[in-house]
């Protein structure tokens, strides 16, 4: 009852944020493409199976320096909720449409879930890595890596996660989870993984 609480909240979130204007004018811009880049491609393609839901694919971090965790679960050390694929909590990767930093519907669960924990466990720090494809140019991608971390910390902070547990990297282009020049490299590589530090 509490999670599905939680995920109406985070899905009325997501909506009024879509709405309002980025405390960074100039990261809005990149983002509406006034800088160069191409226009906000949220809503194209949003909802009709092009994407990569939170159902079908689950966390792809090293979890270098961020414990023991596997590839496929890089927060398992954590607990045994972090290795059970029907929870939430084993998702550890956002994934986002080209060219915006909109969550898709499917991820917010799994937003909702890890808010919870973060919750519940008040000591806990969460890094948001925020990464993208190869395509557009480097300060771009860092750009738009930034602007997907935040929008992902937002939506937590909605649900009353500290600020001071969240910390907000982008890495742009730099660190690809697939090698590859074609959509399905792509898509693997627009995303955002929710790495908890280690103890």
């Amino acid at each position: 009852m509490k999670l599905n609480q939680s995920v109406l909240a985070l899905a009325i979130a997501a909506a009024l944020l879509t709405g309002c204007s980025s405390d960074d004018e100039t990261a809005t811009d990149f983002m509406d493409g006034t800088q160069g880049g191409t226009a906000d491609a949220s809503l194209s393609g949003y909802g009709d199976g092009s994407g990569i839901s939170g159902s079908e694919t689950y966390g792809s971090g090293s979890g270098s320096g961020y414990g023991s965790g596997s590839a496929e679960y890089p927060n398992a050390f954590l607990g045994s909720e972090f290795n059970d694929p029907s929870n939430p909590l084993s998702k550890s990767t956002i994934y986002f449409m080209y060219d915006s930093s909109q969550v898709q519907q499917d991820f917010i669960p799994v937003i909702a879930a890890h808010a919870q924990y973060l919750l519940s466990h008040p000591t806990r720090r969460l890094t948001l890595e925020g990464h993208a494809d190869e395509r557009g140019s480097s300060e771009y991608n860092i750009a738009l890596g930034e602007q997907r971390a935040k929008s992902v910390a937002r939506m937590m902070k909605v649900q009353g996660v500290s600020e001071s547990q969240l910390q907000v990297v982008s890495y742009g282009e730099e660190k690809p989870s697939v090698d590859g020049h074609d959509e399905s490299a792509h898509q693997l590589n627009r995303r955002v993984e929710l790495l908890y530090q280690g103890q």
